[in-house]
């Protein structure tokens, strides 16, 4: 029998009452029937408790600490540029805020044992630690703006309509300029990235600048990947020379347009301040003024600026944090439509089963239930509110088919892969003649390392919204992949691409996840059954345990050590789902090498994982170079650099690592030093790490110096943030991170089992950037696979033992 009850409580400062469920978690009070969309759904566990528990007392949420007059931590946030997708932020600066309370000088002991309860997916604790410091610091009598002030929307669109110019850039009638982004903005700083490029060539402040995502069009295909999808770290070097081009034409239609006019040359006339000046005369016109004519005008090829840059290469506050650190940001699950459904699904626990069977009767009994139906071999279960849709999949009674699942354990896994090892497999690369070399050898080093599945466990689990009527299809999702979602919708809907509109989010993370659309697809084929608006909500257990998970592989050695301590040959077999065997980077100078690719798929989903097999071979391949130095009784930095002559940019990050980290000198008893180096995505990554062991043999990682070579930096500061990220990402999978299966599902269901790197476990990260001129290479992923192996090879150098399988903790 369902307990409804008229629960009384304070919010913001403010009396509210809830009447409903009495066990509904507060969350969803706060959410659905208070409107209060900063508070995020993340790790479902106890889901924030019962609105019981919080009758009577006081709830403060983001808007309250947001609307705050003077709100030293809130500037303190942005100040640090702490956020990067933002999706955790409320719960930061909420802790944060409890904290300064109870210790309005906090060290970093209270900060830790405070700040640790918060996951952070994208990594952001070094920042968030400051911030917090330098908010305690604010003298009371220091000026501060106001968070109005500081609340301004960047993502909206200049007021009062405006003229597109190309499919890239709109004039607003307000003088501001909107910028159509067309990538996914996963806390990459791609909205500013974007932005900065198009301020650059428009000539215009980043402050007049607006931005909106783009729909799901060709225009906008990413060229790097043949479709509109965001990933490969590809965002700023596909649009690199084709966006900065289409802004620079754009700037010479408006020029045009005045010279037209003014009936002046065009070559008097120039774009300055997000006007065009004609310095003779002294005229100006804002570009607001010219859109219509310059739009209207013919078409004109411009070449990009080749230097002299006033914006790129300097590091400026993301214009999106403002929204971001205010819990303003609309995520997939915040958008609105009238009259919702919310779905979750029960899918079968081994990989390729499907509902073979099931009794809805004690589900359409909980109350909010509206219906229960199969789609796609799952069962849906779909209620008015979240809570009511969970309590309905609790109460579904469902039998599964297995005759087609994958039913393999863990250890099963592994053995097809040691089988597969024996097999002859498909050469990659080769060159001169490795067995004659390995014979001859006097001395040969043979291992084998084994890396395990990861799953993405992006802090937004996977959400989605759609709409379908007989004309439309609207989604509303924070996709990776607008175009395939689309093409997916079309094939449901039976509509044309015209009328299907894929409205894309900000995203809670997405490394790779958010390039599928199976997701987007449950929302879909709902939405068309009931046609009502349904919105499909992933639990942490259903993220975890129905990913599309980096492959497990196993990789075998055998290298031979030539005379004078170099290496004569190099055989290196890698077995595993097709997805484990690319991105491999063997830039040393070795005559004899043979790489082969073993294709073993257990049947397992796999996906893009953040830097894919760059991860993986990153790890297996510069620990056995640690390997291989140590055989030769050399230093690892000068073992490497002695096989780099040719490589002047691996040499160039190795030694700027090296250099900041105090790579000769001596360290304390039970410290050790461990480097690795990696070339992927277009960027050069070094890093440096340092363990310290303790009594009883526990260890923990102190320090992380990285040294990047990204080729041409638009903002430092973002390249910095992703590269600190990109450390926490990858020691959280290099220490903790592995998915295993009994009888062909997934045993991790949350963060209790699948720990991601908490405040306290962070170490002291530093990062340096290469100075270049060249292309702009990637920055989300590069930063990722020199972390496992620099970690493992300095708990080689504190311990003399030797791991070769991940996760380091658990090995």
């Amino acid at each position: 029998m369902e307990q409804r009850a008229a629960i009384a409580l304070t919010v913001n400062g403010e009396p509210r009452e809830f009447r409903g469920r009495a066990d509904t978690p507060l969350l969803w009070v706060l959410r659905d029937a208070f409107g209060l969309k900063g508070t995020k759904y993340g790790c479902g566990a106890g889901a924030c408790g019962s609105c019981v528990e919080a009758a009577g007392k006081d709830v403060l949420t983001i808007e309250a600490l947001a609307r705050e007059p003077r709100q030293p931590l809130i500037q303190a946030w942005m100040a640090e540029q702490v956020p990067q997708c933002g999706y955790c932020q409320p719960a930061q600066l909420l802790t944060a805020s409890w904290l300064l309370k109870r210790h309005p000088q906090p060290s970093d002991a209270q900060i830790d044992a405070a700040m640790s309860y918060v996951l952070c997916r994208c990594g952001s604790y070094q920042r968030i630690r400051r911030a917090i410091h330098r908010a305690a610091a604010w003298p009371a009598d220091a000026p501060l703006q106001s968070t109005e002030a500081l609340a301004a929307l960047p993502a909206a669109a200049g007021a009062g309509g405006g003229v597109m110019l190309n499919p890239w850039l709109r004039i607003n009638r307000d003088r501001s300029l909107t910028v159509m982004v067309d990538r996914s903005e996963m806390g990459q700083g791609v909205i500013t990235g974007l932005a900065m490029l198009v301020a650059e060539e428009m000539e215009i402040a980043l402050d007049r600048i607006r931005v909106e995502f783009a729909p799901a069009a060709p225009e906008y295909v990413n060229a790097l990947l043949g479709e509109q999808a965001t990933g490969g770290s590809t965002s700023i070097r596909a649009a690199w020379d084709s966006l900065r081009a289409a802004a620079a034409a754009a700037r010479e239609r408006l020029i045009a347009a005045a010279a037209e006019r003014w009936d002046v040359r065009r070559s008097e006339c120039v774009a300055e301040g997000g006007e065009v000046v004609h310095h003779c005369s002294g005229r100006r016109a804002p570009y607001a003024a010219l859109a219509s004519a310059a739009a209207a005008g013919r078409a004109r090829r411009a070449k990009p600026k080749a230097r002299k840059f006033r914006l790129i290469g300097r590091p400026v506050p993301r214009i999106e944090v403002p929204d971001l650190a205010l819990g303003r940001a609309v995520f997939a699950l915040d958008v609105t439509r009238p009259s919702p459904l919310d779905a979750v699904l029960a899918r079968c626990p081994s990989f390729g089963g499907r509902a073979e069977r099931f009794d809805a009767s004690r589900a359409l009994r909980v109350p909010g239930v509206v219906e229960v139906l199969e789609v796609d071999g799952a069962v849906a279960v779909v209620a008015e509110g979240v809570p009511a849709a969970l309590a309905g999949r609790d109460a579904l009674e469902v039998s599964w088919d297995l005759s087609g699942a994958c039913r393999l354990d863990s250890d099963a896994i592994r053995s097809r892969l040691e089988a597969a090892l024996e097999r002859r497999g498909a050469r990659a690369r080769s060159s001169g003649n490795v067995e004659r070399a390995l014979r001859s050898a006097k001395r040969v080093v043979e291992a084998q390392y084994e890396t395990p599945y990861l799953a993405h466990a992006t802090m937004e689990p996977m959400d989605c919204i759609a709409e379908v009527t007989d004309e439309a299809c609207d989604i509303w999702a924070g996709t990776q992949s607008q175009q395939d979602a689309q093409a997916r919708a079309m094939e449901i809907t039976g509509l044309p691409r015209e009328r299907v509109r894929v409205h894309t989010t900000y995203s809670g993370g997405g490394f790779g996840r958010r390039l599928e659309t199976d997701y987007v697809t449950e929302a879909v084929r709902l939405a068309k059954i009931l046609r009502r608006a349904v919105r499909v909500l992933w639990t942490r257990a259903d993220d975890l345990r129905h990913d599309f998970y980096r492959p497990a592989s196993l990789t075998a050695f055998r290298a031979a050590l030539g005379a004078r301590g170099g290496v004569s040959a190099w055989l290196q077999r890698i077995a595993g789902p097709e997805l484990a065997l690319g991105e491999v980077d063997i830039p040393y100078a070795i005559p004899n090498l043979r790489l082969v690719r073993i294709k073993e798929d257990p049947g397992v989903p796999t996906g893009y994982w953040r830097s894919v097999g760059a991860s993986q071979n990153g790890f297996t391949i510069e620990c056995f170079v640690d390997e291989l130095a140590c055989a030769a009784g050399k230093d690892p930095l000068a073992f490497r650099l002695g096989l780099l002559a040719h490589e002047p940019r691996h040499r160039a990050v190795l030694e700027l690592a090296a250099e900041r980290a105090g790579w000769p000198d001596k360290l304390a008893k039970g410290r050790g030093r461990g480097i690795a180096v990696y070339r992927s995505y277009g960027s050069w990554v070094a890093q440096v790490a340092e363990v310290s062991v303790g009594e009883g043999g526990a260890w923990r990682v102190e320090r992380v110096v990285c040294a990047a070579d990204c080729g041409t930096v638009v903002n430092p500061d973002a390249v910095c943030a992703q590269m600190e990220g990109a450390v926490v990402f990858g020691l959280s999978a290099a220490l903790h991170g592995e998915i295993t299966l009994r009888d062909g599902a997934v045993v991790q269901s949350g963060f209790e089992d699948y720990p991601i790197l908490r405040m306290r476990d962070t170490p002291e990260i530093e990062v340096h950037l290469v100075p270049s001129h060249a292309h702009p290479g990637g920055v989300g992923e590069p930063g990722v696979p020199p972390v496992a192996p620099a970690v493992a090879n300095a708990l080689f150098a504190a311990t003399g033992r030797r791991v070769r399988r991940l996760p380091l903790l658990r090995s």
